[in-house]
């Protein structure tokens, strides 16, 4: 009985996590399986996307003030670069890296952040030369269920967005660690069985692992223009 008290209460005691995330209808997160293709590059350049892709950049200003991702996708859109045109956003950014970021990167993400917050199992991480981010560090590797109760009890943060890449999204999914989906669906097949999906990781194999997969109670459907369409579930965890 105290075993499960103690969960419930750490359930409760961590943050409200929606992942928010633009796929195909294919189910694809980007239009390849190497890091030069990426969908806020390549959508721009096609007929029947690149008229409805603005729709996604302005839910995306609605989400959460608390933003967390990986310093993969950091890296891809040129947080390494020294000649990066930095803008300051009124976003916490909760950066989950080992060794993408380099000390360029990290001066960059603190100039974009509100706060930088970066989760790593790497003692030897640039972020730890910088007083200006909250570095987390873990032994071995990262424990997802500890951060993110760190982020709400001891950070007061309550909602983050996720916006990482598919095998992250598929473990903090399997962990019961996101709350909400919330797509926006775009009017493509994408296919490739390297390129990434929402949601990645190790297929399953065994009847046993069925419990891994969970299923999703529909909140909002809407058509949005050129063909696109927003989607909220709630996770049933």
């Amino acid at each position: 009985m105290q075993v499960l008290s103690l969960e419930i209460m750490m359930a409760k005691n961590r943050t409200f996590n929606t992942l928010f995330m633009l796929s195909s209808v294919d189910g694809k997160i980007s239009t390849g399986c190497v890091d030069g293709r990426d969908f806020d590059k390549d959508f721009p350049k096609i007929n029947g996307l690149k008229e409805g892709l603005k729709q996604y950049y302005q839910l995306e200003q609605s989400t959460d003030i608390n933003s967390f991702n990986t310093g993969r996708v950091m890296v891809k859109i040129g947080m390494n670069d020294s000649k990066t045109e930095i803008h300051k956003l009124p976003v916490n950014f909760i950066i989950v890296d080992n060794n993408h970021l380099t000390q360029t990167g990290i001066k960059n993400m603190i100039k974009k952040s509100k706060k930088l917050f970066l989760a790593t199992s790497n003692k030897n991480h640039p972020a730890f030369n910088f007083k200006e981010a909250e570095t987390i560090f873990y032994q071995n590797k990262i424990n997802f269920n500890d951060l993110f109760n760190r982020l709400k009890v001891k950070y007061k943060m309550n909602r983050v967005t996720v916006q990482s890449g598919g095998t992250l999204n598929a473990l903090l999914v399997r962990l019961g660690l996101i709350d909400r989906i919330n797509l926006v669906i775009a009017p493509a097949l994408i296919g490739g069985e390297q390129t990434s999906a929402l949601i990645g990781g190790e297929s399953l194999k065994s009847i046993s692992d069925l419990n891994k997969i969970k299923t999703l109670k529909l909140k909002t459907c809407r058509k949005l223009k050129n063909s696109y369409l927003h989607l909220v579930y709630d996770v049933i965890n």
